[in-house]
């Protein structure tokens, strides 16, 4: 007798339809957990419950349904942790030469090089961002989604998703205009 749980039809499915969004639900932890380590065992949770619960799966999209998870085990594991709560000064463990997430061909080593102290510093200013700030702004700009989804996500209404977004990219444009009038 086949269970949900051993049925191979069904984990063809959840394969096929959920492995394609492995990189944005990552990058998502990844800035949700500003940990690396922590953001794998995020990522490994999430796509745990999204097999476990794929029966009750409903919608054309299951990108908004793997990050709503996703969020919803970064917030346990906040719970868990709340007697060492995280504070803007915590940085991603970032190196020099690490990859844009949002990456570009360069036509030249100068392009480059400017390209990946841009991308350094945007991610940089996105880490210290208030946790709804950031993680709206991730939602929308790194993963492209809609208003109405990341409202379904964040279980917000689409005017604070809005506001919020207003919001995280004045504070953003603050930061960028700061960072470039410091003397180098």
């Amino acid at each position: 007798m086949q269970t949900p749980a051993n049925d191979p039809d069904r984990t063809r499915r959840f394969r096929e339809a959920a492995l394609p969004c492995l990189d944005d639900v990552y990058t998502l932890a990844r800035y949700l957990m500003r940990d690396a380590e922590a953001a794998e065992d995020a990522v490994q949770e999430c796509y745990l419950r999204a097999l476990k619960h794929f029966d009750s799966f409903r919608g054309p999209a299951i990108k908004p349904w793997l990050l709503a998870i996703l969020r919803n085990v970064c917030r346990a594991e906040f719970a868990r942790r709340a007697d060492a709560p995280i504070t803007a000064d915590d940085a991603l463990d970032e190196r020099d030469d690490a990859t844009p997430l949002w990456r570009q061909d360069p036509e030249t080593p100068e392009t480059q090089l400017l390209r990946r102290l841009d991308a350094s510093t945007i991610r940089r200013l996105v880490a210290v961002l208030a946790e709804p700030f950031r993680e709206a702004i991730v939602l929308r700009e790194v993963h492209n989604l809609s208003y109405r989804e990341i409202s379904g996500i964040i279980d917000a209404p689409v005017g604070t998703v809005m506001s919020r977004l207003a919001r995280a990219r004045a504070l953003l444009r603050a930061a960028w205009l700061a960072e470039e009038e410091t003397p180098k």
